[in-house]
């Protein structure tokens, strides 16, 4: 019985050591845990913080999509980050100085290319210096914060006399420079669209997958409490005033009045937009474009997921790019080619980023890039979107390595599938506006009073006197959302995913008539890099 409790008494000794041991591991990778989950959800919140700025900041701006002011709009997002980030960091003992050195990186897609907001070493040659004003405190080699130069969603291609660089979008629309298969320049852009589009030239016909696409009824939209025509040319929208017959527009919140009226006339902005894709189609049969495949682009070499696994390859893939049979659909050689092109643009730039960051850094941490799930990358593909990155920091058993990924998906910078909501009737006051998936909408809805709007458009909006500091708030459209397809979503066909063959499957037309309308109309009237904005406003005026 003694050598039972000898025994008894040596394993309480030899256990009891390493259960408490055992207890305290596990109790310290729990608070690791918790104390990762918690920075996750701060991140996101930051990242949030500083969408929803840059959303802000575009939706009240009529010159957003220019340079200057959109990399204004952007460093202003920035330092809502780094604002917010202080503020949800702050109980942990950060300050913003402190947590800058551990954000490697912001990433801030766009629609033909992105920003990537990380340190750089400023240099100026001499020319530059010799620019500068005697007072200025800019000096070669300086380190600084900032935005580097916009980086295009770009891919070289090569194959025979043909040298081309090709320019992909969040959506369909292309640029092209280079030299065709005959060695000729080439400068071009414009949409890509499917080969149902068809134009008869000797009689202005547009057709497209089998709906006659016309002008629709002058667009309305109220500023303040009155509503007004408006025409869209450029990304500025253009108002008339019917009692006195002139023109203004509101650029930065403010009213500006314009000098030379713009016609008054039906809206045949996407009859132009498919118009022109089709013109656009033809030019790229005969500079040879069609003929590329995913094998003739340069310098490119294939695309992994989180697991190593190659999910597209530029080397191996002999399909055509430009198959013009259903183009616009998720899975057609088109979108998975410029998806792929799009990601390996920002893989390969950001992961330079962040190795050259390990230069600037002062800690010893060697940050790097880690691999995004595919579901983050799908939001990154869709939408304009920020990603943000924090690393380094100490969470207990290791250190912190995370990223957030926050979609914008009401903006001025692209139009979306989903962009488009159907006003039920268009000319009175708070009408609903449904998904175009709403069940049974076919039926609801007709040429004459209803109409496709802009998601953009239902925001609110301000508008500051010109005299005074005040500020006044309104709506473009009082219409309401649909509570069982806009907000409970329990009246939708959730199943889509291919908006195309949704519509291609309704007996009535008239719903796939309205919707690509006004996708057409709103896509032609963004702002474009490509276009001449004097030449293009002028072909609109009286």
């Amino acid at each position: 019985m003694m050598k039972y409790q000898y025994l008894a008494v040596i394993f309480v000794i030899i256990m009891l050591p390493i259960s408490l041991v055992f207890s305290a591991y596990i109790n310290a990778q729990v608070d690791t845990l918790d104390l990762q989950i918690s920075y996750d959800t701060k991140l996101d919140n930051t990242t949030y913080d500083a969408i929803k700025a840059f959303q802000l900041n575009t939706v009240n701006s009529s010159t957003s999509d220019i340079v200057n002011s959109k990399i204004k709009d952007i460093e202003a997002a920035a330092n809502s980050f780094f604002t917010s980030l202080a503020n949800n960091f702050k109980m942990e003992g950060y300050n913003s100085e402190t947590l800058q050195e551990f954000v490697p990186a912001l990433v801030f897609t766009l629609y033909d290319g992105f920003y990537i907001y990380s340190p750089f070493e400023n240099t100026l040659d001499d020319e530059t210096k010799s620019k500068l004003p005697a007072n200025a405190t800019y000096t070669g080699g300086e380190e600084v914060t900032g935005l580097k130069p916009y980086i295009y969603y770009s891919c070289r291609y090569v194959k025979g006399s043909m040298d081309v660089t090709i320019t992909y979008s969040l959506d369909n629309y292309i640029t092209i420079q280079g030299y065709d298969q005959n060695g000729k320049g080439i400068n071009d852009a414009g949409y890509v669209l499917d080969d149902s589009l068809l134009y008869n030239s000797t009689t202005g016909e547009v057709r497209y997958r089998g709906i006659t696409i016309t002008s629709e009824l002058q667009l309305r939209e109220y500023v303040g409490d009155t509503e007004y025509a408006y025409v869209k040319i450029n990304g500025v929208k253009y108002y008339r005033n019917a009692n006195t017959n002139t023109w203004f527009t509101i650029t930065n919140g403010k009213i500006n009045q314009v000098a030379t009226p713009f016609r008054n006339e039906d809206n045949d902005m996407g009859y132009r937009y498919y118009k022109e894709a089709y013109e656009f189609k033809e030019r790229l049969k005969n500079y040879g474009i069609t003929n590329l495949r995913s094998s003739d682009a340069v310098g490119v070499q294939e695309v992994q997921d989180v697991d190593g696994n190659i999910i597209y390859s530029f080397v191996d893939s002999d399909n055509k790019i430009f198959d013009f049979n259903k183009i616009e659909e998720p899975d057609s050689n088109f979108n998975n080619h410029r998806m792929a092109v799009i990601r390996y643009v920002i893989e390969s730039n950001l992961s330079i980023a962040l190795s050259n960051y390990n230069n600037y850094g002062t800690g010893t941490y060697e940050f790097r890039m880690p691999k995004l799930a595919e579901e983050d990358w799908a939001r990154i593909l869709d939408n304009v979107c920020l990603v943000s990155f924090l690393q380094g920091l100490s969470i207990g058993g290791k250190i912190y390595n995370g990223y957030s990924v926050i979609n914008n998906n009401k903006n001025e910078e692209v139009v979306t599938e989903n962009a488009i909501y159907i006003v039920e009737n268009a000319r009175i006051k708070n009408s609903t506006y449904h998904r175009v998936t709403h069940k049974g909408l076919e039926n609801m809805v007709n040429t004459t009073t209803s109409r496709g709007v802009f998601n953009i458009d239902f925001e609110r909006k301000s508008i500051g006197s010109t005299t005074s500091e005040t500020t006044w708030y309104f709506y473009p459209h009082w219409d309401l959302g649909c509570y069982t397809c806009y907000v409970a979503q329990t009246n939708t066909e959730n199943s889509i995913n291919n908006i195309y063959e949704y519509l291609d499957g309704l007996s009535n037309k008239t719903l796939a008539k309205l919707y690509y309308t006004a996708l057409g109309r709103e896509r032609y009237s963004m702002y474009k890099v490509f276009r001449n904005p004097e030449e293009h406003v002028n072909a609109f005026k009286e």
